[in-house]
């Protein structure tokens, strides 16, 4: 029997220099898109995907996610004092979303590091890793999407899109051979070999990793025999190509779309876009872009 995949966890100890200096006080994970902070649309998407657990794996600076999942007792009663229900039923839907779990990378050494520092607190079983810069608008949630191929092989399986290749070495990138899958349309892959940020010419395709994974316990023996590589980080992908050698991992190009909320354009198109989505928000704003003169 495969076991169920409970658990998920979210690197947040990254410094997020690419937004500085917005970031030199505030944890990146903590900037807004609309009126949500990224961490949030990725621990909406674990849960509606069926994950009943979260690891946050923070570093110095970062209390400010702790602070937003927790209670908020003086704000609860502000807004309860002054009947502001529907707002009060927002905070308190935060605290009560998901069971949360905290532990510290004291250095930002990779990726690979990261997922280790979670390995007590997820224990010997399968689990979901997602990276809450790469914020993802679907029908179905993208981790849902992999989770369903995981249930079928009990393989870990990773995200993939296709990426131009003047972009593809800041990606890790794949070679894969094609699965036939019922209802997969040509989307599931085997993959043979991956290289983390590759140059153009040296990359094995144009398919890349984006940050959602479904990671078997078999990932920290793989990520402890992972050789550092520069400034001393061990690279998930590096760990997942050694993992290669005993274990088959599958790819899967998921429906929906990727907005690199971890880069400031990305970022920008996101709010622009989730906020178009949004229902009392939408009519106006785009009004306003109609109108707007540049």
């Amino acid at each position: 029997m495969i076991p169920k995949v409970r658990k998920a966890v979210f690197p947040a100890a990254g410094l997020g220099t690419r937004f500085l200096p917005a970031t030199k006080a505030m944890p990146k994970e903590m900037l807004p898109l609309v009126d949500k902070p990224l961490i949030q649309y990725g621990i909406e998407e674990a849960i509606q995907s069926g994950i009943t657990n979260v690891v946050i794996v923070t570093g110095r600076g970062k209390t400010a996610i702790e602070d937003h999942f927790d209670v908020s007792f003086e704000l609860e009663h502000l807004l309860e004092s002054k009947g502001k229900d529907d707002m009060l039923q927002a905070v308190r839907s935060i605290s009560d979303m998901v069971d949360i779990a905290y532990v510290r990378q004291r250095e930002a050494l990779g990726l690979g590091h990261a997922i280790l520092r979670a390995r007590d607190l997820v224990g010997p079983e399968p689990f979901a890793a997602v990276l809450s810069d790469d914020v993802i608008d679907s029908e179905k949630p993208c981790l849902r999407q992999l989770l369903d191929v995981y249930e079928y092989f009990g393989c870990s399986v990773v995200a993939l899109m296709e990426v131009p290749r003047d972009q593809i070495s800041a990606y890790g990138v794949v070679a894969a051979d094609p699965v036939p899958h019922s209802g997969m349309d040509g989307r599931l892959f085997r993959i043979q070999d991956l290289v983390e940020k590759p140059k153009a010419e040296e990359a094995p395709s144009n398919m890349a990793i984006i940050g959602r994974y479904i990671l078997t316990p078999e990932i920290f023996t793989a990520l402890d025999e992972t050789v550092p590589g520069r400034g001393g980080e061990i690279q998930l992908t590096d760990g997942l190509r050694h993992l290669l050698r005993s274990r088959p991992i599958y790819g899967v190009k998921f429906e929906g779309r990727r907005f690199d909320a971890g880069d400031k354009l990305g970022f920008l198109k996101a709010t622009v876009e989730f906020a178009l989505k949004r229902e009392d928000l939408g009519d106006p704003f785009r009004e306003y872009l109609r109108h707007l003169t540049v």
